[in-house]
């Protein structure tokens, strides 16, 4: 991958070089990661489920998610979109781009970067990012839904504690590791999503916290059922 960036008025953006020209332009500009110029050219797709604005588009031959930050919680009360402003490399759309650039040319199952982008106003920012649409992707909450879900998916839930080890090897702290962001393509391979936050580091302690937090999600989707379920992720992540 070839990562550029560029600047336009207050806008700061950090693209790659070889998929941009999938918007007709040979660099991204600040209005690809509107939603608004996606609308204005009958290109959205369709829109992902969760906080805020994710919608899928069509660039070219290529289908990208576009994605808003948003925050959630209390703090969103006070501010839903704005950031405070640290300086453009430090702004939460670079570093997770620039995190995913680093894992995907390491071969890792995250989705490949196409670009993101920090509107500053001030001392406060907002951002977004692109990234390539995985295909036929669904998340692993919807997946075990049902109480045959352990029996039915231990293939699956067994690759996915493989590819977890995998990205714990690698040292990537996931901060968010839920069902929502494990997606399982039309191959029936596990793909690791939002990394917003998420930063790599040495083994420790957090990587016990991080299948913790994945547990309490499985019980929340599937109630009763996440010590069955993890037992297959456990197996494939010790076993890897």
């Amino acid at each position: 991958m070839r990562m550029m960036t560029s600047r336009k008025a207050n806008a700061h953006i950090l693209y790659d070089a070889q998929t941009a020209p999938q918007t007709g332009q040979p660099a991204l500009m600040p209005e690809h990661f509107t939603g608004a110029w996606w609308r204005s050219r009958d290109a959205v797709t369709g829109q992902a489920p969760g906080r805020g604005e994710s919608l899928f588009v069509q660039a070219g031959d290529q289908a990208w998610v576009l994605r808003h930050y948003r925050r959630g919680g209390l703090v969103a009360r006070l501010s839903a979109e704005h950031y405070v402003w640290t300086g453009p490399e430090r702004n939460r759309a670079f570093r997770e781009c620039r995190l995913l650039a680093t894992l995907f040319e390491r071969g890792l199952a995250v989705p490949q970067p196409i670009g993101a982008c920090a509107w500053r106003t001030g001392a406060l920012y907002q951002a977004a990012l692109i990234t390539r649409r995985i295909d036929g992707a669904q998340p692993l909450a919807s997946l075990v839904q049902t109480p045959q879900a352990a029996t039915h998916h231990d293939a699956l839930l067994t690759a996915c504690g493989r590819m977890i080890r995998r990205f714990h090897d690698e040292g990537l702290d996931h901060v968010d590791l839920n069902a929502r962001n494990i997606l399982i393509d039309d191959q029936e391979t596990p793909w690791l999503i939002d990394l917003d936050r998420c930063r790599l580091r040495r083994a420790g302690r957090w990587q016990a916290d991080n299948l913790a937090r994945l547990e309490r999600s499985l019980e929340k989707f599937a109630p009763g059922q996440a010590k069955t379920l993890m037992a297959p992720i456990n197996h494939g992540y010790q076993s890897s």
